[in-house]
């Protein structure tokens, strides 16, 4: 019953939907998203860049300190034409001071200007996120019945919350850090070799073994972040139907099973996570000591050719500013390494989560109007079946070549067993779902050659699972139509006889229900749907068995409603109470998808065939025990 979660949870043990993504088209996608708000992305790079050049032109500043003014060294000085070994020490202090008001204003600039950019770049990726999640939402409200019947909700959601909040903390912080880092290894590696190749080279010898360490780690990081978004979903979806079948959960005295379920799948998402952790935590240790490593590299060459007072691989002799330049250099250059190694993993957790959401928005929609569909003319309530054929699974027919016609204003009645087909038949006409082969007509319009809006503005529908909104009692009945007024509303409620309870609630019409409408009985709720389809004034009216689950006396106020609502309109009545069979135009018998009786109550009893059979064994007490009111024939 409550397996959903725990069964996506093996899917993704066994494989499913792990093969590997296209990183370059992910990414391309976020840049789509990105490019409708460049404004915002293109002066954070122009930030960034000028706050990258106030960081590498401090190093240079700090040696010529060094060179200049606390060690003259007139070979490597460039920031004065003043001869240093001669000058002052006044001299000394008043050019050391200018270069350190030039070093201040320096940082000062390049903190914000980064503070800038993060913003810039905030503005733009918050901007990115409102349109990806407003077109997860238009995707999810596109796709058919069929698909929510095979993906569970819970993890439908967690796309739409969790793997955007993981974007969006990636945007937040570490796509500008990455940016920003990147350009600064780039432009302090240019320096250094500009300042002087073979001492550069020898500084940046860890390098090559840096990078191979990230991309080792951060592809290993990424595969663990991926799973660890799916196993995530599995804990959403396995707590979205725990909290939605609580009651079930503990009529059937399955609270300890459910926790044991939960506790499964919530190990699944805590080991996947923990491996994820398991790589982002070893690759810093590792780029830190490899950073030791190169200051290491520098001291130790620097120093011997200081000391010894020879030129580094045929180069001039390198002065002690140039060795605190390049310090600066290294250091400057593996702290970017470092962090962008750190951040990558929350960018390939971000990447994983685009690629879950992507992969829904690239879900092909089965039912959409055609590009040339206009919207079908009010409707007189004609309805044709020709040879109609449908199946959810392919190769496995739920309806055999279906044929019949409903004039307008007639009721209609579609009665059999358990899956012989009955639901399907109604949620054709909505197009719900779309028909194998055949064609359902509507006053000769095949339902697929006209908007579905126009189709469904036209039809109520009334279920026996009824849904209400966590709203007013108001605002549950105005969901029939949304530009109608209180009074409209009010004279909707009182149609249906459902004025009388409403009025009595605590803050009546504006009384805030519960979750599915939680505080009510099943027959009040029912009730409030079908003020919702009176409301909606519809030409075509489905009720999926609208009054098995209320009570007599409901039933009755339902009944009396029915009379006013059915006046005029095409019905189609899926029913087990012979209340409603008895008077209807035309009643269809299904069995294994195919319509093996048709005709009036009376004329299938003088039949004796199946549908007397079902008579007998179902309606027959109902009729002699408990007879309740008709419906009054349209």
């Amino acid at each position: 019953m409550m397996g959903g979660g725990l069964d996506g949870a093996r899917r993704i043990m066994s494989g499913e939907q792990l093969k590997p993504r296209n990183l370059r088209a992910t990414l391309r996608r976020f840049g789509y998203y990105f490019s409708r708000h460049w404004q915002g992305g293109v002066a954070a790079l122009i930030l960034v860049f000028l706050s990258t050049w106030a960081q590498v032109t401090s190093p240079d500043l700090i040696g010529q300190a060094v060179d200049c003014y606390l060690l003259p060294n007139n070979d490597a000085c460039w920031y004065t034409d003043a001869n240093v070994a001669t000058m002052s020490k006044a001299d000394k202090i008043t050019g050391l001071g200018g270069l350190s008001v030039l070093l201040l204003g320096l940082f000062v600039v390049a903190s914000v200007m980064q503070g800038a950019a993060f913003f810039a770049m905030r503005w733009s990726g918050n901007h990115a996120l409102r349109h990806i999640r407003q077109d997860l939402f238009n995707k999810i409200h596109r796709l058919s019945l069929n698909y929510y019947s095979k993906h569970e909700v819970g993890n439908i959601m967690s796309r739409l919350t969790n793997d955007t909040d993981t974007i969006n903390q990636a945007l937040s912080f570490a796509l500008m850090s990455v940016i920003s880092g990147t350009l600064l290894i780039i432009w302090i590696g240019i320096k250094m070799l500009r300042a002087n190749v073979p001492y550069a080279l020898v500084s940046l010898s860890v390098v090559p073994v840096m990078f191979v360490a990230t991309a080792y780690f951060s592809n290993q990081a990424r595969k663990a972040f991926r799973k660890s978004r799916q196993e995530m979903g599995s804990v959403n979806a396995d707590l979205q139907q725990s909290i939605a079948g609580a009651r079930e959960v503990q009529a059937f005295n399955r609270e300890n099973a459910t926790i044991e379920q939960f506790k499964r799948v919530n190990a699944a998402n805590r080991d996947a996570n923990i491996r994820a952790a398991t790589f982002t935590s070893a690759l810093n240790p590792m780029l830190e000591a490899l950073g030791y490593v190169a200051v290491a590299i520098v001291v130790v060459v620097g120093g011997f050719s200081v000391l010894r007072n020879e030129p580094l691989l045929g180069t001039s002799v390198i002065s002690v500013g140039t060795i605190i330049m390049f310090l600066q250099y290294v250091q400057r250059f593996n702290q970017p390494v470092q962090q962008i190694a750190v951040l990558w993993t929350n960018i390939q957790s971000a990447i994983a989560g685009g690629e879950r959401i992507f992969e829904l928005l690239d879900e092909p929609i089965e039912i959409e109007d055609k590009p040339n569909a206009q919207p079908i003319p009010t409707i007189t309530g004609k309805v044709e079946f020709r040879n109609v054929r449908a199946e959810y699974e392919k190769g496995q027919p739920v309806l055999k070549g279906v044929n019949f016609t409903v004039e307008p204003g007639q009721m209609v009645a579609i009665v059999g067993p358990t899956g012989a087909g009955k639901t399907t038949i109604i949620n054709l006409l909505p197009r719900f779902y779309d028909v194998t082969d055949g064609a359902v007509l509507i006053d000769g319009h095949d339902v697929r050659n006209v908007t579905m809006a126009s189709i469904r503005q036209q039809i109520g529908i009334v279920l026996q699972d009824t849904f209400l909104f966590s709203e007013s009692v108001m605002e549950n009945i105005r969901y029939g139509r949304l530009n109608a007024t209180d009074e409209e509303v009010i004279a909707a409620a009182k149609m249906v006889e459902a004025d009388s309870f409403i009025e009595r609630l605590p803050q009546g019409y504006q009384t805030v229900l519960g979750e599915r409408g939680s505080g009510l009985s099943q027959g009040q709720r029912q009730l409030i749907a079908i003020a919702r389809v009176a409301l909606m004034n519809p030409h075509i009216l489905i009720l999926d068995e609208a009054t098995s689950s209320v009570d007599t006396r409901t039933e009755r106020l339902i009944q009396r409603a029915f009379e006013n609502l059915l006046a005029g309109r095409t019905s189609f009545v899926i029913a087990h109470r012979l209340s409603t069979i008895r008077n209807a135009d035309v009643v269809l018998m299904i069995k294994d998808g195919e319509i093996i009786e048709r005709g009036t109550h009376r004329e299938l009893l003088e039949h004796r065939g199946a549908y007397y059979e079902l008579y007998m064994s179902q309606f027959r007490q109902e009729e002699t025990e408990e007879p309740t009111p008709s419906i009054a024939q349209p």
